[in-house]
This record gives C-alpha cells, structure tokens and sequence, in this order.
C-alpha cells in the first residue's frame, strides 16, 4: 500500500471584506423597518420586535471581527440580506467553480504539478451551486484535469472526509493524484436577517492536493505532509439544520421560509460536540500509538473561538491548555468567521510554515450531521 501526502495547498478569498461594525448597522436597519412595519402588531402583543445587535455580542459570542464575500452590496441592503449574484449562462463557469478554480490552481502551483496530472477532482462543501452536473466535473474540466470527478457533503467536515476519500485512492492506487476543493460560499445559505447569526459565515475556498509518495521519483513540491490517518465519524442531530431542497417546490413551501437557510440550535451544538470532537481526536491519536500532547499543532474547524478553546484543554489538560490563537490551535476565524468545511484548511494553510520535520499536527473539522472528520499527518 502507496504513503498518501500532501504536498500543496491553495486559498481564495474573495474581494470584499465586512466588519462587524458594518454588519451591525445594515442589521439594526432591517430590524427598524421590520419593526415600523409590524408595530401594530407588536404593539398588540402579537408579534415580538426584533433586537438589536452589536460588535459586543458578537465578538462575545463568537470572536469573530469580520468576514471575506463575494458579494457586499446585497448583504449591507436592509432592504435585500442576502448576496446578489447574476445569473450566468449554462455556457459560461459557474461561480462555484470559478472560484475552486482559483484555488485548485493555486495548490497545484504549491505542488508543482499541472491539472493535467490529477486522476481525480473532489468538490466537497456544505452546499453545492446545482445538483447536476457535478460541480467536480465542472472544475476537471475548466482545469484541463484527468481522471474522475464528484461531489460530496458531508458540511463542514467536507474536506476532511474528502480528504480521507483521496487518500485511500492513493493508497490502493486507483488514483496516483487527487485534487480535492472547497467552496464555500457561506453568505448563500446564511440567514442575514436572523439576529443570532448574521454574523457566523463568510465566503472563501481552499484546496488540496493528496498524492503518492513514488519510490526513486523527486517531490516537485516545497513542502511534502505524509498522511499517517484519518478516522471519520458521524452521530445523527437536528440541531443545525438547513431545509433548502429540490423536494420544496413539491410541498409548495415558501422557499423564503426560514428553515429554508442555516438554522441551528447553539447552546446544544457547543455542549454536545465539544466532547465529542475531543473524544474523537483523542482515539484517533491513540489508535496510531500517539499522545495528545505529542501534537505539535492543531489545525481545528473555525466556527467559534470558545469551543476551540475547550477543546484544546479537554485534551491537554488545563496546565497545558493555552489560548487558542498561539502556537498550539491557530485560530483564522476572527479574520475569515466560520468559513464551514474550509476552514480547518485555511488554518494548515497559513499556519504550518514554523512546523519542522517530524512534527506531528491533527486537521479536524466537526459540525452538521454531526460529522467530525480528522487527518492525522507529519511534516517530512
């Protein structure tokens, strides 16, 4: 059986960034309108008006402090929330593959391989453009890629455990290279106008390459991540939820609905999957004969800074347990929010660089389904 690495990496980050000072006045705008509108309402006990919100809260809540999309303008309208996006013909890229484009070109790059060398193209992300054509087989071909192609979801534990996917390729060697993307254009499926998560997400894409250690063949790449394992795991929740489908129009339901856009139940989430992504790195580590504390770094899911931190001190302990942010758990999320499946990628991305031969470090994501998907891997 072939040694799976990583070998190159590459981000797209959209143009626009929003503060959460912007956020929050484009918010309490809608919040003032939806109230003056419904006053007779509220006023009647009928209706309750909607809060406010502010920079306090949700750095509070989240540490985030802004976020990367890739449209502004529509999301700032108090009038709109929501992205506004033109429609683009059946001929031309699509914007989902347009930006995993930018990515995968950029990791092929750091790999130093050309598209026309991949056998196989994994789109993994919380949510796809259309249902088909697969937007992988989109991306092979805008790339000039090789192989195979297919999409996957599994949100945001998507390029973990399509991660895995192109590593057993490698392994058994059905696939010599495989290029797995994630785009990720959150601010489509986040509910703006919903005061307890305007804030959570934003627009980005990563990519991977996963290839083969090749016996008497030099490595093109810079740097070469040998995958020692991977261990994904899945437990059934309804506490993040998103109702979006091709069945609504069947049911005849309001496709503005709110369960219709990213819903989940917070408190829940962080109590039940703090333990259970901790618990899950843990036996993964053991099961290849490692300590939590042999781990040099880890390059954790990005969706709230509190659980992060939790989750580092449930596994090294409270005398070893540091602020996420330093050199243990890199945390990208004040710059990027919740980034969902990318953003574990974007933390190897740019914080692996002062890692030396050897070093051991742990990739997991954790959220919807639940899913928790982790690659164990170490620089060589």
């Amino acid at each position: 059986m072939k040694t799976a690495l990583i070998t190159g990496t590459g981000l797209y980050r959209p143009p626009h960034v929003i503060t959460n000072a912007e956020l929050v006045v484009s918010y309490n705008a809608y919040a003032d309108l939806q109230n003056a509108k419904h006053a007779a309402a509220i006023a009647a006990g009928e209706r309750q008006p909607l809060p406010h919100s502010s920079v306090e809260f949700i750095e509070k809540a989240s540490g985030i402090q802004q976020r990367y999309v890739i449209d502004k303008e529509g999301v700032l309208d108090p009038t709109r929330m929501r992205p506004h996006f033109a429609p683009r013909r059946d001929e031309e890229l699509s914007l989902m593959a347009e930006i995993a484009v930018d990515a995968g070109k950029k990791a092929l790059a750091a790999a130093g391989r050309e598209a026309a060398e991949i056998d196989g193209v994994l789109c993994a992300a919380a949510n796809m453009q259309r249902a088909y054509p697969a937007m992988a087989c989109e991306i092979q071909a805008a790339l000039g890629a090789g192989g195979y192609a297919f999409d996957m979801n599994v949100a945001c534990s998507s390029a973990t455990f399509a991660i895995e996917q192109a590593a057993n390729a490698v392994r058994l060697g059905t696939a010599k290279r495989v290029l797995v993307v994630n785009p990720e254009i959150t601010s489509a499926h986040l509910e703006w106008r919903d005061r307890d998560c305007h804030f959570i997400f934003g627009d980005v894409c990563t990519a991977v390459v996963v290839e083969a250690a090749e016996e008497g063949e030099a490595s093109r790449a810079a740097e070469r991540w040998q995958i020692l394992g991977t261990k994904l795991a899945t437990q059934y929740s309804n506490n993040i939820r998103n109702n979006a489908g091709f069945l609504n129009r069947c049911e005849d339901t309001d496709p503005d609905a709110r369960d219709k856009t990213f819903m989940q139940e917070g408190r829940k989430v962080f109590k039940e999957v703090v333990p259970l992504a901790a618990a899950h790195i843990e036996h993964h580590l053991a099961s290849l004969g490692l300590e939590p504390t042999q781990v040099r770094r880890y390059w954790l899911h990005q969706a709230n800074l509190g659980m992060n931190q939790l989750i580092v001190k449930r596994l090294l302990g409270k005398e070893l347990g540091r602020d996420v942010g330093d050199d243990v758990a890199p945390i990208i999320l004040g710059e990027y929010a919740n980034t969902a499946s990318a953003g574990s990628i974007i933390a190897f991305h740019h914080h692996r660089s002062t890692m030396k031969p050897g070093d051991v470090g742990v990739i997991c994501s954790f959220g919807a389904g639940y899913s928790v998907g982790s690659v164990v891997v170490r620089r060589l």
